[in-house]
């Protein structure tokens, strides 16, 4: 009789099925290890918790590559590295100024830009962010436009045509641009093609692009190509990232700054 794997052993297992697959479902894990699909949900969730992997629909992903092509849920999106978005939102913040016009990009570390935004009376933000626009909210000292357009429930943004046309009746000072993948490469990339364009039209009226990523992003490419690097002015991360990384970005001619380092402030 062949002998039933521990919950430890069943989850070790799981964990080295997605270092050689990008994708499993509870299905297959269920059937494989011969148990239940709650029992393999309850795995999944544990995993999750520990930050070893990203549940999706109906499976997981492995969270080193989850950014490349599946278009994760931003509830998924802000359990994962918050810490980090947390001091990058912080020290993003700082590159603002009294006055200036800012877009602020939907996205989990876009939103921490915006919780950071106490100490300012007088700012016009533009956003397609559903959940960076309630957080705005509170501020009700500025000025906020919310793009229009279509609402993608996945990401809680707005996308389309009405969005983008919007946005050619401006010139702002500055954009804090969320990344879903980066790619020294291949430029800045993210699952969804209207996503892509929208942000392109975002780069195309922005004096200083700012790029707010934790460091899981780097080295990703996913499906829609958004920009070439020359496209941007500041890259904010953590210290997750290598210092041969570090290294090329800053041969790039981009200014480099390392959320944590002391460094965040410009000059």
């Amino acid at each position: 009789m062949k002998r039933t794997c521990s919950s430890k052993e069943r989850r070790s297992k799981i964990l080295n099925i997605l270092r050689d697959k990008r994708k499993i479902t509870v299905a297959e894990m269920a059937s494989l290890f011969q148990v239940s699909e709650v029992s393999i949900r309850n795995d999944l969730q544990f995993l999750e918790e520990k930050e070893l992997l990203l549940r999706v629909k109906g499976g997981a992903v492995n969270i080193n590559t989850a950014n490349e092509s599946e278009d994760i849920a931003i509830t998924k999106k802000q359990q994962s590295h918050s810490d980090e978005k947390r001091i990058i939102g912080k020290v993003a913040s700082e590159f603002i100024k009294e006055g200036e016009t800012i877009i602020i990009d939907s996205g989990t570390t876009t939103l921490e830009v915006a919780k950071n935004l106490e100490k300012f009376n007088n700012l016009t933000i533009i956003t397609n962010g559903i959940n960076v626009a309630e957080q705005l909210a509170q501020y009700d000292r500025f000025s906020v436009i919310v793009l229009g357009g279509y609402m993608r429930s996945v990401s809680l943004s707005t996308v389309g045509m009405t969005a983008e046309s919007t946005l050619r009746n401006f010139f702002v000072d500055k954009l804090f641009l969320g990344v879903d993948s980066f790619n020294l490469e291949k430029g800045l990339s993210t699952p969804n093609a209207e996503e892509a364009s929208l942000n392109r039209a975002m780069i195309d009226c922005a004096k200083e692009v700012i790029a707010v990523f934790d460091s899981s992003k780097l080295e990703k490419r996913s499906f829609a190509f958004i920009a070439a690097m020359d496209k941007i002015n500041v890259i904010i991360t953590d210290n997750g990232i290598s210092e041969e990384y570090r290294e090329k970005i800053e041969h790039a001619g981009i200014n480099l700054i390392i959320a944590g380092e002391g460094n965040g402030e410009p000059e």
